[in-house]
């Protein structure tokens, strides 16, 4: 999508500080010295069989965008396919409080939205936030040295192709709606408190697409401690030895071997490393001198872990090293 992207007729605009160039989470547009928009557009289809929850977790998943930037979320509007057919008015209406809930805990205003027909059913929102020009945060900020902290453990495309295929207990899928559904606003947070250099939230192109984006557009590398990689439960690295690994992660894979060396890790690390995720956490590359006071801080918003995953280190090329 960023290759058509970049084949597309652009206006110049001074005011467009983020595009489409670095594959940020959302775009970012100055409307003052001191005030710029956050822009964004998420949805997909359903990934849990409860209408309610499913809408909690595509608009968490929405919002997360805005704050991945270090922004606020200050209006949204429902982004909605339906096949009238197979799914009744009140799951509709079910899916939309939930969303609408999930709104409203971000203090965000429900603004309307459009609803089509649709063969597979979708939601998500399109949301507009509020950040400081000064303060967002962006893809291309990361520095050698700069530690990177994760702040919700991976596994929940694990735990979802489970789900599909019956293989997930109760236990395992409410420890991952619980994650999927929790607002990411420690990026704000971190961001208004300047103590981060860069970030990203780690959504469908798993935790090592995502990453190296980040590389990319800030011209470094990453080391990764496969050791230290949060897993939202034990069973999720068993489900991925009875192969409940869903097709998206599989190809993530694929794609991260092109830049990423595995350094003696194991087949299931490495699958844990590309999971896609839903409405994932927060990865910010934090400078040394800023990491227990974002760590204190992460622990106030509760947010699910704090867990420092490896490094930002110098390299000719954007290259990730994982290591056991």
């Amino acid at each position: 999508m960023v290759q058509v992207l970049h084949q597309l007729p652009q206006f110049k605009d001074a005011n467009l500080l983020v595009g489409s160039g670095t594959a940020d989470d959302a775009g970012i547009y100055r409307i003052g010295s001191d005030r710029a928009l956050v822009q964004t557009v998420d949805f997909f289809t359903p990934i849990v069989d409860d209408p309610f929850l499913y809408g909690q977790i595509a608009a968490a998943n929405s919002l997360s965008d805005v704050y991945a930037m270090g922004g606020r979320p200050l209006t949204a509007m429902n982004v909605m396919g339906v096949p009238l057919d197979l799914v009744p008015l009140k799951a509709v209406n079910t899916i939309l409080r939930g969303g609408a809930e999930k709104v409203r805990e971000a203090k965000c205003s429900l603004v309307g939205g459009h609803t089509v027909k649709n063969p597979e059913p979708f939601y998500g929102l399109s949301v507009t936030g509020l950040v400081n020009p000064k303060r967002m945060i962006t893809n291309a900020g990361a520095k050698a040295g700069d530690i990177l902290v994760l702040t919700k453990p991976l596994g929940t495309g694990i735990a979802t192709t489970a789900l599909k295929r019956k293989h997930a207990s109760a236990s395992l899928m409410r420890k991952a709606v619980e994650i999927m559904k929790q607002l990411n606003v420690a990026g704000a947070a971190v961001a208004e408190a300047g103590l981060v250099r860069a970030g990203t939230d780690i959504t469908g192109f798993g935790l090592l697409g995502h990453l190296g984006s980040l590389c990319r557009a800030s011209g470094v590398g990453a080391e990764i401690n496969a050791s230290k990689l949060p897993v939202m439960d034990k069973t999720v690295l068993s489900l991925i030895q009875q192969d409940c690994v869903p097709g998206g992660t599989r190809d993530n894979l694929r794609a991260a071997e092109e830049f990423t060396e595995f350094c003696e890790v194991k087949e299931e690390l490495k699958i844990l490393a590309a999971d896609a995720q839903t409405s994932g956490g927060m990865l910010f590359c934090v400078p040394q001198r800023n990491l227990d006071a974002v760590l204190r801080m992460l622990k106030k918003l509760r947010t699910p872990c704090a867990s420092i995953v490896g490094n930002i280190v110098r390299s000719a090329e954007a290259k990730i090293w994982v290591r056991s």
